[in-house]
């Protein structure tokens, strides 16, 4: 059983009310997401408010917005971002995407998603599971994801997505046709050559050719973590 809460070295992030709990990939794209010169930031699907968090810390001055549309999820956020220290620039809207974009935000120039990716699995008997893992039309689609990035990024703004590989190549053409093109491509590994797990790319307006990294997770004869995993988690995971 999932614990109630993940302690990490600035805050803390209840999660019991939460479909989707603390995770290992969405903890790298929230370390390694490049919001270090943002003014303002989006977190689409916040969950627990993982990586708004995330983003506050490795941001001090960004103004930092996340949207979530399941009420207890949203709920559970609100009270993570209320606790943290970063309280004062961690703002929460508990409606669908489509309702925020009705309210004209200004732009942001990045916007973070680890967005719902199952499409042809069985959905859970958990209507909030399946909100917050399975794409569909009644949920977060790629093209409704891709569409709000292209019309509310500033000019140089950025979108980064994390998604398994082959969702990400249907993701790359959903955002080619609203515009956004890959610029980054971090390729997460159990290991060195082995499987690649998830995708996390940055995609800008500008189409160019794309910097690809891959990062294992861990070392190749063991299960202890990489050395460049242990160099950017080690400001928020306790044990490193």
């Amino acid at each position: 059983m999932a614990n109630s809460y993940f302690q990490f070295k600035q805050f803390r992030v209840e999660q019991a009310a939460c479909a989707m709990k603390v995770c290992t990939d969405a903890c790298v794209l929230g370390a390694v997401a490049p919001v270090a010169t943002a003014h303002r930031l989006l977190d689409i699907g916040t969950g627990t408010g993982l990586l708004a968090l995330m983003a506050a810390q490795r941001n001090p001055t960004a103004q930092v917005e996340a949207v979530e549309l399941d009420a207890a999820a949203a709920q559970q956020a609100a009270a993570n971002f209320a606790a943290s220290p970063w309280a004062s620039r961690l703002h929460l809207h508990a409606l669908p995407l489509a309702r925020f974009a009705t309210g004209q935000p200004a732009p942001f120039d990045h916007i973070l998603c680890n967005p719902p990716f199952f499409r042809n699995s069985l959905r859970s008997p958990s209507p909030q599971r399946t909100t917050a893992r399975h794409t569909a039309e009644d949920t977060l689609t790629f093209t409704e994801l891709a569409n709000f990035a292209a019309r509310f990024l500033t000019a140089a703004g950025q979108l980064t997505v994390l998604l398994p590989p082959p969702e990400m190549r249907e993701f790359e053409q959903k955002a080619a046709a609203a515009g956004l093109f890959p610029l980054t491509r971090n390729v997460l590994h159990h290991r060195p050559g082995s499987k690649a797990l998830r995708h996390i790319t940055t995609f800008g307006r500008q189409q160019g050719a794309v910097t690809q990294q891959e990062l294992p997770l861990h070392e190749a004869d063991s299960e202890a973590y990489s050395s460049w995993f242990r160099e950017v988690m080690g400001p928020f995971y306790l044990a490193l």
